[in-house]
């Protein structure tokens, strides 16, 4: 257990020590751009913005990923998707004022909630980048029709602390059953080593805090372009379950047990 426990700090300290050296400051009048080594769908890295107040800080992306979705093609519309939204931005909770996702912090907060920022930022990208602008549905709806048809029980949006004092989000959790473990599942639309390392991330987090024998999955989106196998192989070295969409049918009994 002992070496279980070091091998997973060292993947911790790892993973932190990558964002914190691949983050860059720059001065700019009242606004401090932090940019950060995650990469949106355009290979670009995220940046965000800070600006000190009376309280403490706030932190936005200034209305990036909005606005580049909707330059992109994607429309905001109806009453499903803004609700999908809501639920990701609440799961982080990041706060949208017009096409703007911010979030208030203190000091003692500003790490986690940063961390919550970006999160939500590579969430909504993932959750509405579709490949064609005229694909009305989405794949989060697709992995939600898939479960209930096959009578996988779950529970939505399950928010976890990690040993690090971040949260992360599992778009599913499966209870445990009598003869297997309680699962944890993510959906990725555009599976990226970003993401990868995000998902892993996550996983060895939150590990040591539930149950002996829980295990994590990912739902990678194979239908508009193949996976990569570093993607792959990233998600299995850090013991995340990799499920291709198209190969779904295979992890079914899995699941549903």
């Amino acid at each position: 257990m002992t070496n279980d426990v070091d091998d997973i700090q060292e993947l911790l300290d790892d993973y932190l020590g990558w964002l914190r050296d691949n983050t860059v400051l720059r001065q700019m009048e009242d606004w401090v751009e932090i940019t950060t080594p995650y990469l949106d769908r355009h290979n670009d890295r995220l940046q965000i913005y800070a600006k000190r107040q009376p309280e403490g800080y706030v932190l936005t992306d200034d209305g990036y990923i909005l606005d580049d979705l909707q330059q992109s093609g994607f429309k905001l519309e109806g009453d499903h998707r803004h609700n999908l939204l809501r639920v990701t931005l609440n799961g982080f909770g990041i706060h949208r004022a017009g096409n703007t996702l911010q979030v208030q912090v203190s000091k003692e907060n500003f790490a986690r909630r940063k961390h919550n920022l970006l999160q939500a930022m590579l969430s909504v990208n993932d959750l509405f980048a579709v490949a064609q602008p005229s694909v009305e549905r989405l794949f989060q709806d697709d992995v939600v029709n898939w479960l209930d048809t096959s009578d996988i029980r779950y529970l939505s949006d399950a928010k976890f602390t990690g040993v690090s004092g971040f949260e992360h989000l599992f778009h599913f959790s499966i209870p445990k059953s009598q003869s297997h473990p309680e699962r944890f599942v993510r959906t990725i639309n555009r599976p990226s080593n970003d993401q990868a390392k995000v998902t892993a991330f996550a996983w060895i987090d939150i590990k040591d805090a539930r149950p002996e024998g829980a295990k994590a999955y990912a739902i990678l989106n194979d239908s508009e372009r193949r996976v990569s196998g570093n993607v792959i192989e990233a998600m299995e070295a850090y013991g995340v379950v990799p499920i291709k969409w198209s190969e779904r049918e295979q992890a079914r009994e899995e699941l549903a047990a």
